[in-house]
């Protein structure tokens, strides 16, 4: 199957103070369109910053980051923000809406960057708002929903322009564990069913095991999970 993420010999290296911290090894790694991956490892392991370079978020130091086909890091500040509107889609810990909007308008804020007309965004965002199950919370504000139905309202405003890509950072980090699942539920039948490409970052297994592969970001390498089940 075709990688829609690759990445080769990747390094980054951070400069604190007289220090240089490489967070990142000589790391490869290869992502199929469709597949559901899970990132695992400690604090400070590396992996936020992996999921990072593959969102177009940040650059490596060295190596080669190929996504949807694009080399993203030869692109300039103002070709990846484009890149990432028409190819990525976040969904982050802590839903980052807009606290004065509805959620049909939290949704639509990608869209206003496009050349669709009002009566198509509407469209849209109805059909995102149907997708994730909040219908009926059209014209709430992120105040009068709950943890879990905000971050729904943040992954309809993640899918509402059809990325290629889902970036997800411990999209259940602040979900109670019945509420984590549902949101977990989502995603995996956003992968089934959708054939959404998704990658997860998750401290937690629970979490992981929702994914069709795990990989454990493992000072600065990747280590598969069946590798380190039998080690």
């Amino acid at each position: 199957m075709e990688s829609l993420v690759s990445l080769r010999n990747v390094v980054k290296r951070y400069v604190r103070g007289k220090q240089i911290i490489e967070v990142l090894h000589q790391l490869d790694l290869d992502v199929p369109a469709g597949q559901f991956l899970a990132l695992m490892g400690p604090s400070g392991s590396g992996k936020t910053t992996l999921l990072n370079l593959i969102g177009g978020l940040d650059r490596p130091t060295a190596g080669e980051v190929t996504v949807a086909g694009e080399r993203i890091e030869h692109l300039s500040s103002g070709q990846l923000a484009k890149w990432r509107a028409r190819h990525v889609g976040f969904v982050f810990q802590f839903y980052n809406l807009m606290p004065m909007l509805s959620a049909e308008r939290n949704i639509e804020l990608p869209l206003l960057l496009t050349s669709l007309s009002g009566e198509q965004r509407r469209r849209n965002v109805a059909a995102a708002l149907q997708l994730v199950g909040l219908t009926d919370h059209a014209k709430h504000k992120p105040a009068e929903l709950s943890g879990g139905q905000q971050q729904r309202v943040a992954i309809a405003r993640a899918l509402i322009s059809d990325p290629t890509l889902l970036v997800c950072d411990e999209p259940t980090g602040d979900l109670d564990r019945a509420t984590a699942g549902e949101i977990l539920g989502l995603l995996q039948t956003l992968n089934r069913e959708q054939h959404k490409t998704i990658v997860m970052v998750t401290h937690d297994q629970k979490a992981a095991d929702y994914a069709s592969r795990i990989l454990h970001v493992d000072k600065g390498q990747l280590v598969d999970a069946e590798a380190r089940t039998a080690a």
